[in-house]
C-alpha cells in the first residue's frame, strides 16, 4: 500500500490510487468504505515459522464467486488450493453453502519453506509444510471470527437514556383500557433435553404466571402499560425488569411473529428468532455429545471394506477419532476394515461408500476439527426441526431468554446453516429513508 500506481485502458484511467498508510486505506481505495466496515483485522498471528495478517470478513459476509479473494505469500499474490481449503475450514458454520468468504490475507513465511516455480506466471505455490500452513491458516481464521464477538455483543446494549427534562411530561404512549389485546397461543421455546437448553428454555412459564400483565398485541411483543409506583414515582414495570437486562439490551417487539426488534445506540436491530435458536441448540447438542459420547446403532449385519495401503495406515492412526464419531470400526486383514456400528442419528444404506467419504472428509480437514464435524450436519438438521418457528408467538421472558443464550454461544453471528442471526439498520439509513439526510 505504500506504492502509489495507476492503471490506464485505451487511455482511460481504470484506477488512480495514491501511496496509501496503511492497508485498510488501500482496500478503502478499491473496495468502497462499506466493505471495509465488514471487515475484521487479523492479528499478527501465527508461529515463528509463519505469521498472518491482513483482513477478512465478518460472519455472514459472502460473495458467489472467488473474485474478492486475495491471498499472498511473502509478498507476492498467488493462488492456493490448500489456503482456500483452510479459509472455507476456518468459516466452517459462519458461511452458507455455494459461498466464499472476503479475505485479504497475507502470510509471511521462510522463502526456504515454499517453491514459487511450481507455475509459469508464478500464481501457484508449494509449501514445504503444506499442514503446518494448513493448520496455521484455520486458527488464525477461528482466532479472528471469536475475537469479534466483543464488538458484536456490543450491538445488543441499550441505548443510554438520557434523564427527562424536569417538569416536562412526556406523551401518554399506554394502551386505552378499551382496547383489548387479541387471544393468543403461545408456543414455548422447545428444547432437546434438559442438558441441551442450558437450564430449560420453558421455565420462562413461571415468570409468565408471576406477571400476567405481559401479553402478545397482535403480531408484535408489548410490555403491560406503565404503571407508576405512587411512592416512589418510578414506573413499576421498570423496578421488576433486572438492573441487567436494562443495561444489556432493550427489547421494542417482535415483527411477524419472526424478528425480533431491538434497539441499540446506533438504531434498530432485528434478531431472526428461527435463526438465533437454531445456533443456540446446535452448540448445545454438539457439545453434549462431544462430553458425553456419541449415541450408536449396532448395524443388523456387520460389513467389510477395503482401502488403499496408504488410507488403510490413516484409518489405524486415527482409529480413536473414528470410534469418538460414533463409528464401530476395527482391523479385519490387511487392507480390510470392519463396521458393525454407526452413530444413530445418521441414515446411511451403505456403509462403506459412507466410510469411504468420511477418510476423505477427514484427511482434508483440520488436526483442531471436532470430533463432531462429520455429523454436524445431521445436528443442525436435527436442531432446525426442533427450534422456534416462523409465526410461533413467543411471550416477553421467552424472547429476552433467546437473547441471552445467543450471546453466550462461541459463535453467534449466524445459524448452522450460515445465514446471519442478526441484522443492524443504522439511525443513519433511516434518517435516509425519511428524508432527513441527503
Amino acid at each position: 500500500p505504500q506504492i502509489g500506481f495507476s492503471l490506464l485502458r485505451d487511455d482511460r484511467v481504470v484506477f488512480q490510487l495514491p501511496a496509501a498508510a496503511t492497508l485498510s486505506d488501500r482496500i478503502r481505495d478499491l473496495f468502497g468504505v462499506e466493505l471495509l466496515e465488514r471487515l475484521v483485522a487479523v492479528a499478527s498471528i501465527g508461529s515463528s515459522k509463519i505469521r498472518i495478517g491482513g483482513f477478512i470478513g465478518q460472519a455472514g459476509l459472502s460473495r458467489q464467486t472467488r473474485t474478492q479473494q486475495l491471498l499472498f505469500v511473502n509478498g507476492r499474490a498467488i493462488e492456493s488450493s490448500l489456503i482456500t481449503a483452510a479459509i472455507r475450514e476456518g468459516y466452517h458454520t459462519a458461511l452458507m453453502k455455494g459461498q466464499y468468504p472476503v479475505t485479504f490475507l497475507f502470510l509471511e513465511i521462510d522463502p526456504a519453506s515454499v517453491d514459487v516455480n511450481v507455475h509459469p506466471a508464478k500464481r501457484e505455490v508449494r509449501f514445504r509444510d503444506p499442514n503446518g500452513v494448513r493448520e496455521a491458516v484455520v486458527q488464525g481464521i477461528q482466532e479472528t471470527l471469536e475475537a469479534g464477538r466483543t464488538a458484536w455483543q456490543e450491538k445488543f446494549r441499550a441505548p443510554v437514556s438520557l434523564p427527562a427534562a424536569a417538569g416536562k411530561a412526556g406523551p401518554d404512549l399506554r394502551l386505552r383500557p378499551e382496547v383489548s389485546a387479541p387471544h393468543e397461543i403461545h408456543r414455548e421455546l422447545p428444547h432437546l433435553g434438559p442438558a441441551v437448553a442450558g437450564g430449560g428454555l420453558s421455565a420462562v412459564a413461571s415468570a409468565e404466571a408471576d406477571d400476567p400483565g405481559r401479553e402478545t398485541v397482535g403480531q408484535a411483543l408489548r410490555l403491560p402499560a406503565t404503571r407508576m409506583d405512587p411512592a416512589s414515582g418510578a414506573p413499576a414495570l421498570q423496578q421488576k425488569v433486572s438492573k441487567a437486562a436494562q443495561q444489556q439490551f432493550q427489547i421494542i417487539g417482535v415483527l411477524n411473529k419472526l424478528y425480533v426488534l431491538m434497539e441499540n445506540a446506533d438504531g434498530l436491530v432485528l434478531v431472526d428468532q428461527h435463526a438465533a435458536h437454531e445456533r443456540i441448540l446446535f452448540e448445545e447438542l454438539r457439545r453434549r455429545m462431544e462430553e458425553q459420547g456419541v449415541p450408536t446403532q449396532k448395524l443388523l449385519l456387520p460389513q467389510t471394506f477395503d482401502v488403499p495401503p496408504r488410507d488403510a495406515d490413516w484409518i489405524e492412526r486415527n482409529l480413536s477419532i473414528l470410534q469418538r464419531m460414533g463409528i464401530g470400526i476395527e482391523s479385519f486383514g490387511p487392507g480390510t476394515f470392519k463396521i458393525d456400528s454407526l452413530p444413530s442419528f445418521l441414515d446411511v444404506s451403505d456403509p462403506a461408500q459412507f466410510m469411504r467419504k468420511v477418510i476423505d472428509d477427514l484427511k482434508s480437514a483440520s488436526n483442531t476439527v471436532s470430533a463432531m464435524r462429520l455429523g454436524e450436519e445431521m445436528i443442525a438438521k436435527t436442531v432446525c426441526r426442533h427450534a422456534v418457528k416462523a409465526n410461533d408467538a413467543l411471550r416477553y421472558p421467552e424472547v429476552e431468554k433467546l437473547i441471552r443464550d445467543l450471546l453466550d454461544c462461541d459463535l453467534p453471528y449466524c445459524c448452522p446453516h450460515g445465514r446471519p442471526t442478526m441484522i443492524q439498520i443504522s439511525l443513519a439509513e433511516l434518517e435516509k429513508k425519511f428524508g432527513r439526510k441527503v
